[in-house]
This record gives structure tokens, C-alpha cells and sequence, in this order.
């Protein structure tokens, strides 16, 4: 059965999602980090929308309810449809065990009670976009080498999502994946026995208002570069055992 709500725009969603669509509506699922405390005013919520039928009607149906709801801060649903959720566990399987991991039934029955997610595939989605993020990440540094402002911005907004996919490496390893992400840095330098010093560095630059000089910059980015390859290897091992 679905948890109460307690958040007042989270109930007004589920409420017009029900009259736009009726019995077409299959589910509503709150994921991330807010599915434990969906009731705090100044959080995002992340929301799976699953709907028996998806065609165009569908979605012109859910236009009002969602223009609502993205005036009010919040982002866009993911919208899916029940066949599509069942099918597609193969190509998604960093998403799906994300929201998996941490999810509250809002409207229902749960949509991951019957999906079976499988290593294999979660081993290659993940080496595929680690290895795609950091070839991006040394083209950014190219454009961005002349200064050391652009550095420490591109450092600080990368991190955001390399630890998203530490969390799956964390699965991987079959660790518990923080949903914080600094709590899934920390825990990914643990079961993989890297250096967490860059990385703290990093997150100190987030939260402080610190400016690095240009060489300083460099060495950072030197550093976590090789501690990113190193993530990338250990992942890349598994395939191999």
C-alpha cells in the first residue's frame, strides 16, 4: 500500500496526475534523496510517473498537472510506460537501481517489485559513462586550461556526476550506495582503496569560498584525473573475475 504523503505540493501532484489520467495511471513513485523526507519545503523532488497506455493523448493529458508542478521548482517527471519499465531494465540499470534504492510508492503498487536488474548489464552501462565523463572531462580541461576559475568550476561540477555513477560502482562491489554524494565518494574511496584526498579538496572548494592559483588548480586536476582511472580500472576488472 502507498505511504501517506506529507508533502502538500507532492498530494496536489498526485491528485491532478489521478484526474488527468484516471485508470490509465499505473503508478506514482518519489526517488532520491528526498523519498525519506519528502515533506522539507526546500527540496526538489524527483518523481516516476507510470502510466498502463503512453501516446500522445497521454502526455497532452499531463500537461497541466506539470506546468503546475515545474512552476513551483520542482522538475520534470520521468514518465514511463508499465511495458516500457518492465522492458527496459537492461539499458537503464544505473537509473532504475537508483531509484530503487531509495523510493516511496505515493500512488499504486511499487514499479521495481517484479523488474529484475542485471550485473552484467549494470557493469557496462557503468564503464560506458565513466569512460564517456572523462573523455569529456579532458576535452573541458582544454578549453578551460588558461584559468584557474574555469578549473575549479569544472572540477566542482564534474564531481556531481562521477559520484552519481560511484554509487553503481558501490553496487558493483556489493557496497550499500550512499544516496549523499559526498557520502558515495567517501564510500567508493574506502572499497576501492583510492587516494580521497583530491576529491575532499574538491568538495572544500564547493562549499568554501576558496580561489586556487593556477598551478595549484592543475595539480588537482592532475590528481583526480588519476584517481578517476583508477575507478574506471576497478571497474573494468570485474568483467574479468
Amino acid at each position: 500500500m502507498p505511504d501517506e504523503v506529507k508533502s502538500k505540493p507532492l498530494e496536489r501532484f498526485v491528485r491532478e496526475l489521478q484526474a488527468a489520467h484516471g485508470d490509465n495511471l499505473c503508478s506514482v513513485t518519489l526517488y532520491g534523496s528526498t523519498a525519506h523526507d519528502e515533506a522539507n519545503p526546500q527540496a526538489t523532488h524527483d518523481v516516476l510517473v507510470v502510466l498502463r497506455r503512453l501516446e500522445l493523448a497521454d502526455l497532452q493529458a499531463s500537461r497541466e498537472p506539470i506546468r503546475t508542478w515545474t512552476r513551483g521548482g520542482q522538475p520534470m517527471p520521468v514518465y514511463f510506460s508499465l511495458e516500457e519499465l518492465m522492458r527496459a531494465a537492461d539499458v537503464f540499470p544505473i537509473e532504475f537501481l537508483q531509484m530503487e534504492q531509495a523510493r516511496k510508492t505515493l500512488y499504486g503498487s511499487d514499479p521495481f517489485e517484479f523488474i529484475d536488474i542485471s550485473n552484467t548489464n549494470l557493469r557496462h552501462q557503468t564503464e560506458y559513462e565513466l569512460r564517456t565523463k572523462c573523455l569529456q572531462l579532458r576535452r573541458l580541461y582544454i578549453s578551460s586550461a588558461g584559468s584557474a576559475e574555469q578549473l575549479t568550476s569544472l572540477l566542482t561540477r564534474s564531481l556531481s556526476s562521477f559520484a552519481a555513477l560511484f554509487r553503481a560502482v558501490l553496487m558493483l562491489h556489493g557496497a550499500p550506495a550512499p544516496v549523499s554524494k559526498r557520502e558515495a565518494v567517501r564510500a567508493t574511496v574506502r572499497v576501492l582503496g583510492l587516494d580521497g584526498a583530491p576529491f575532499d579538496r574538491i568538495f572544500e572548494l564547493e562549499s568554501k569560498d576558496i580561489r586556487l592559483e593556477k598551478q595549484d588548480a592543475d595539480s588537482l586536476f592532475g590528481a583526480y584525473l588519476a584517481q578517476l582511472r583508477q575507478v574506471i580500472d576497478a571497474v573494468d576488472q570485474i568483467q574479468q573475475n
